[in-house]
């Protein structure tokens, strides 16, 4: 296909004429498609329905470590969750609490302690003049407006194939004892769909902070979502390599089964140090008396192990595979040397990130939405929703169908076209 780059004003306008009588139809067949958040489909959720039924109220209630699950105690989780999740994590159970049905709320909880309190007897941030954290970018939204809701400044790094931008990531946290952390989601990152690379997660582990209280928020949350189990990324396990480097308490590692069993009804865990670990549980004494055994036990009693959940997992590849290239093999083929955008080709995650031309993100996603296709707003991957180039734009296909996310996916790529050809007629 020709560039558009290279088409004369005649031809341009030609085609203007062409993509918007195509709008016009699109928009007469009053859709309503939703691929804005990462949300798994009811069927992905039917997969996993006779969890339920793992525990009846005929079953004993003592774990086999000994403890009754409807009553008090065991506030870091029970030993049996701690080794499922420690699978799920490639780390060693002595070094995991298990918190919750989310881990959201665990990295929420752990910025709100180190403001308060301060990191393991450092300066609580509340007191600081100046607290600043890391984002890769594009990056998780929700991420940043935790550090946002906290008044931290949050500083944009760019990501490559690789992961982010490690000799910015390097400057800044080893010259600004400002900076207390970075957020990372490095198997199949939101929205970029990339695992980092083993140099920079060695690189990370060998970070030396200007200050003692920086931390790592290693958000692994899609750990076991590969959509080819045959030809998955592998991603370095990071709290031991900062132990060899004696950065023992530099990373929090969160996870959950959220996108496993039940969005609403998983249980989530974070890996770190005993020091962390220790520190974490000095003010959980006050904020609860334990989490729910019973639904730890469940997902114990469903998925018996690591093995169990990849098995159960490549169900979930299975179906959410087909969406995936739906949406590629519709890009490839409409907007391929046309030159006018780029897209990523996840191997796993829920995202697939799209850059248009610059300039055209937020104009896409507000033609999209008159059209009855719904996106994630421009500009919510990166900090305060201010994308400088106002260029990227997440793709989310797990909810639709099949055939919703073809249907999507033909008017988001008409959408992209119009907005392109009208910004170089512009031009």
């Amino acid at each position: 296909m020709k560039s558009y780059k290279s088409m004369s004003r005649e031809e341009l306008l030609a085609l203007q004429a062409e993509l918007e009588k195509a709008y016009i139809d699109a928009k007469g067949k009053g859709l309503s498609l939703n691929m804005a958040r990462g949300k798994p489909c009811p069927t992905q959720l039917d997969m996993g329905m006779d969890i339920l039924d793992a525990i009846k109220a005929t079953d004993s209630p003592i774990t086999p470590s000994g403890i009754d699950i409807r009553n008090y105690g065991e506030l870091t989780g029970i030993p049996e969750a701690k080794k499922l999740m420690a699978g799920m994590m490639g780390v060693n159970p002595d070094n995991v609490y298990v918190f919750g049905n989310a881990s959201l709320p665990i990295m929420y909880d752990t910025v709100a302690r180190s403001y308060a309190f301060g990191v393991c007897g450092s300066t609580p941030w509340c007191k600081l003049d100046k607290v600043k954290f890391l984002c890769p970018v594009p990056g998780y939204d929700r991420h940043f407006a935790i550090t946002e809701q906290f008044g931290i400044e949050n500083i944009p790094v760019p990501m490559d194939e690789n992961g982010p931008d490690m000799k910015m990531v390097k400057e800044l946290v080893e010259s600004d004892p400002a900076v207390k952390g970075i957020w990372c989601v490095p198997k199949y990152a939101n929205p970029t769909g990339i695992t980092y690379s083993d140099d920079v997660v060695k690189t990370f582990a060998s970070l030396k902070p200007a200050a003692e209280d920086f931390r790592i928020y290693w958000d692994n949350a899609y750990a076991v979502h590969d959509l080819y189990p045959d030809d998955k990324d592998e991603l370095l396990e990071i709290i031991s390599e900062c132990a060899k480097n004696g950065n023992t308490d530099m990373v929090f590692e969160f996870c959950s089964t959220s996108k496993v069993s039940f969005a609403g009804a998983g249980i989530a865990a974070m890996a770190s140090s005993e020091n962390n670990l220790n520190w974490a549980k000095k003010t959980m004494t006050i904020q609860t008396i334990g989490y729910d055994k019973i639904n730890q036990l469940r997902h114990v009693a469903y998925f018996g192990d690591i093995q169990g959940i990849y098995k159960h997992m490549s169900k979930h590849a299975d179906m959410l595979r087909p969406k995936f290239e739906a949406v590629l093999e519709c890009f490839d083929n409409e907007l391929g040397g046309l030159d006018i955008a780029e897209w990523t080709k996840p191997k796993g995650g829920y995202f697939i990130s799209f850059m248009a031309m610059e300039g055209c993100a937020k104009e896409i996603v507000a033609k999209c939405k008159e059209a009855g296709v719904t996106l994630t707003g421009a500009g919510a991957t990166y900090p305060y929703g201010k994308d400088p180039k106002d260029s990227n734009i997440r793709i989310a296909p797990s909810f639709p169908t099949a055939e919703e996310m073809q249907l999507a996916a033909e008017i988001f790529v008409l959408c992209v076209k119009l907005v392109t050809v009208n910004h170089l007629l512009a031009a």
